[in-house]
């Protein structure tokens, strides 16, 4: 990796005013290293006070800069007019980022960016690999509702069947990855399959993958969490799409 590296962190957010201001703090104080951040905010047409919490943190924002000295770079927002699902947030963010390296960061605190320097280590000594995954599975301690571990245990054993590969958790959310390959890949999903569409295009086009274990923190469906089985089904018709795709 050159000197001046920059780590472009794309937070995908829908109606989370409650953590959102949160969250961001914590990416601004992590520190990285060497590496600068561009935090890319993409409001995915929340209808709470998400906005609102966003443009109020914009005023307390040099403040949290000033105490952090943690290489920022820059921040700034996209706005969807209204919801498309995460995948279409993540696209937009990638389509503006400008790093040497991404990392995705939900806005509902439960991944935790001291889990970062580990990955971006891992990243930095192995030259020849692609994507760092944060794995739930490798840190002993994952916990969750029965169905989402069920569901994330099949889709995952479900890319190993059918690409060779030897992973964990595929649907991580903490995939850290070269520039390279979200510059040269066309992602097309729009919800929460394109957890599976990235991790099987990665493989597909011979990327290698390693995971690190990672602290994380699930939260409750009335405390906001979203994923469901609709989107597991969405996942395993995604793994096959990109099996068959030339």
């Amino acid at each position: 990796m050159k000197k001046n590296k920059k780590l472009s962190i794309i937070i995908p957010v829908f109606n989370e005013e409650k953590t959102v201001a949160d969250a961001i703090e914590k990416v601004l104080l992590q520190k990285i290293g060497g590496w600068q951040k561009e935090i890319i905010v993409v409001n995915d047409g929340s209808t709470d006070n998400t906005q609102k919490e966003l443009d109020n943190f914009s005023a307390r924002a040099s403040d949290i800069l000033r105490r952090s000295r943690s290489g920022y770079y820059k921040i700034s927002i996209v706005r969807h007019d209204r919801n498309l699902g995460k995948g279409a947030a993540l696209r937009s963010g990638f389509k503006a980022f400008s790093g040497d390296a991404i990392i995705i960061q939900d806005a509902d605190l439960e991944y935790s960016p001291a889990d970062w320097p580990a990955m971006l280590e891992k990243l930095e000594q192995n030259n020849d690999v692609a994507a760092i995954f944060g794995s739930r599975e490798l840190s002993g301690a994952r916990k969750g509702y029965f169905l989402c571990v069920l569901g994330v245990k099949l889709l995952t054993f479900l890319v190993n069947l059918i690409f060779g590969s030897k992973l964990t958790d595929i649907y991580t959310c903490y995939k850290l990855m070269r520039a390279d390959f979200i510059k040269k890949t066309k992602l097309e999903s729009n919800g929460f399959e394109i957890e599976a569409e990235i991790t099987c295009k990665l493989l597909k086009g011979g990327g290698v993958i390693k995971e690190v274990p990672i602290n994380y923190f699930p939260r409750t469906y009335r405390q906001g969490k979203k994923i469901g089985i609709k989107d597991e089904l969405l996942g395993i018709k995604t793994i096959l799409k990109c099996w068959m795709s030339a």
